[in-house]
C-alpha cells in the first residue's frame, strides 16, 4: 500500500462551515487522522445548506458537509459542558495540529485558549481562521465569505457597469481562506520537524482575499484610481464575455486573448466582423458594444455545446456556461476522477469533490465520507484516548456525547 505525504499526522479539527473545515479536509485526503468534533444539538450551518438528495432537507445528507468533510473521523460533544471541555484537552494532547473557526474569542471563554493548549500540549500547532483574525479593532466582527468578499473589496467590483454590485458567487473568502491557511500550516509543520516547537497560525479570510486583488490595489495606490464593475469585460481581451445561445438559459463564454484568435472567430462570424478597425485590440475596446453584439448574433441561433467545440477546434478559448449537471458529466472531470462516490454508513451515497490537486508518489486517498452524528465516538474515545467501556457510558449518559 502507498504510503501517504500525512500519514500519522493527528488534526483536532473543531471549525465550522467551509473555511476551517476544507483545511482539515485536505490534511485527510493525504492520511492525517482528523477527529472533527461537533454537536448534533446545534447543528452547524455547513450540515444545513445542502444541497440533499432529492432536494428533502436532512443533515445528515448534505453535499456541502460531505465534500468538506469526508475521511473524517466524527466525535459529537458539547462544549459548553465542563466534561467535554475535558475530552477536548485530552484530544489535545494526542494531537500535532488544531484546526478551529469559532469567532474569536469564543475558545477562551470555554477556557481552552491557545496559551492553554499550548501549555498542555507544547508541540501544538493550532490554526485559528476568521473573518477579520483574532486582533485589531474588527477582530469580532463575524460572518461568512460573503461579508469576507466585500470586506476584501470583491462585491464593489463584480456586477455590471453602471447598476449594482453583485459580488462573486457565495461565500468567496471561505474558499480562498483555507488555501492560505493549509500552506501556513504545511511551513508550520516542516518548521516543527526541524526545531521540534509548536506555534499558533491566525489566518484571516479577509486579508486572503485581498491578495487577489493585488494589481487593483496597487493600482488605486499609486494612482487614485477606482475600480469599478465591468460585468466581463477585461482590459487586455475583446470580446471577454459570456454570450446567449439557442435554448432556455443556454450561454457560452468566449474570449479572443490576442488579435491572432479574433482573426480566427471573425472568419466564422463574418460580415461586419472582418472589418479592418476591428482587427486590434484598440480597435475593439473603441466599438466594444458593437463586437460583442456581433458575437451574440452570431451564437444566439446556435447550441451551446457546438460553439464551444467549433470554437475550441480553430484556438479560441470558449467554453459552455456548464450547470451543475453538465459537471458530473464534464468529461475532463469525469477522466481524473472529480467526484468520489461512497456509500454512507446510514444508507444511501454521499458525493464529494476529490482533491484538488495530485501527488505522483503519494495519491490521495477516500476511505469513508463525512461522519453522521456520532459515527465514531467509540472509535476515537477509546482507541484514540484508550477510555474504557464504562467511561464512555458515563459521558453517553450524561449527555456529553451530543
Amino acid at each position: 500500500m502507498t504510503v501517504q505525504a500525512l500519514g500519522g499526522l493527528k488534526v483536532l479539527d473543531l471549525a465550522w462551515v467551509v473555511a476551517g473545515p476544507a483545511i482539515g479536509r485536505s490534511l485527510a485526503d493525504y492520511g492525517a487522522t482528523v477527529v472533527r468534533v461537533e454537536s448534533s444539538k446545534r447543528i452547524e450551518t455547513a450540515r444545513m445548506m445542502g444541497p440533499f438528495p432529492g432536494g428533502k432537507t436532512d443533515p445528515q445528507r448534505g453535499a456541502l458537509f460531505d465534500t468538506c468533510n469526508a475521511g473524517k473521523l466524527g466525535l459529537t460533544l458539547n462544549l459548553a459542558s465542563a466534561e467535554g471541555r475535558a475530552v477536548v484537552m485530552d484530544l489535545v494532547r494526542w494531537a500535532d495540529v488544531l484546526v478551529e473557526s469559532f469567532a474569536p474569542g469564543q475558545m477562551a471563554r470555554w477556557g481552552l485558549a491557545p496559551e492553554v493548549l499550548r501549555e498542555a500540549n507544547p508541540r501544538l500547532i493550532g490554526v485559528s481562521t476568521s473573518l477579520m483574525g483574532q486582533t485589531g479593532p474588527f477582530a469580532a466582527f463575524a460572518g461568512y465569505g460573503n461579508v469576507g468578499a466585500a470586506v476584501s473589496g470583491y462585491q464593489a467590483i463584480v456586477g455590471r457597469e453602471g447598476e449594482i454590485p453583485v459580488g462573486p458567487f457565495g461565500p468567496y473568502t471561505d474558499y480562498v481562506g483555507p488555501r492560505f491557511g493549509l500552506v501556513a500550516l504545511l511551513a508550520a509543520l516542516e518548521h516543527r520537524r526541524q526545531t521540534g516547537e509548536g506555534c499558533w497560525l491566525d489566518i484571516s479570510q479577509a486579508e486572503a482575499g485581498i491578495q487577489f486583488l493585488g494589481p487593483e490595489v496597487a493600482q488605486g495606490a499609486a494612482t487614485g484610481a477606482v475600480v469599478f464593475p465591468r460585468g466581463n469585460r477585461d482590459d487586455n481581451a475583446a470580446p471577454h464575455g459570456v454570450f446567449r445561445c439557442a435554448g432556455d438559459d443556454e450561454w457560452v463564454a468566449i474570449v479572443a486573448r490576442d488579435d491572432g484568435e479574433w482573426q480566427r472567430l471573425a472568419k466564422l462570424i463574418g460580415g461586419e466582423a472582418l472589418a479592418p478597425e476591428l482587427a486590434t485590440l484598440a480597435g475593439r475596446k473603441a466599438a466594444e458594444d458593437q463586437v460583442e453584439a456581433l458575437v451574440e448574433a452570431w451564437t444566439l441561433p446556435q447550441d451551446a455545446a457546438a460553439v464551444e467545440k467549433m470554437l475550441q477546434d480553430q484556438g479560441v478559448a470558449a467554453h459552455k456556461a456548464a450547470t451543475s449537471a453538465d459537471m458530473v458529466s464534464d468529461p475532463q472531470l469525469v477522466a481524473r476522477g472529480h467526484f468520489v462516490r461512497l456509500p454512507r454508513e446510514i444508507g444511501g451515497e454521499s458525493v464529494f469533490d476529490a482533491s484538488r490537486y495530485r501527488l505522483s508518489e503519494t495519491p490521495a486517498r477516500y476511505l469513508r465520507g463525512a461522519p453522521h452524528f456520532g459515527r465514531d465516538n467509540t472509535e476515537v474515545l477509546r482507541d484514540l484516548l484508550g477510555y474504557d467501556a464504562g467511561r464512555i457510558a458515563e459521558l453517553e449518559e450524561s449527555g456529553v456525547l451530543q
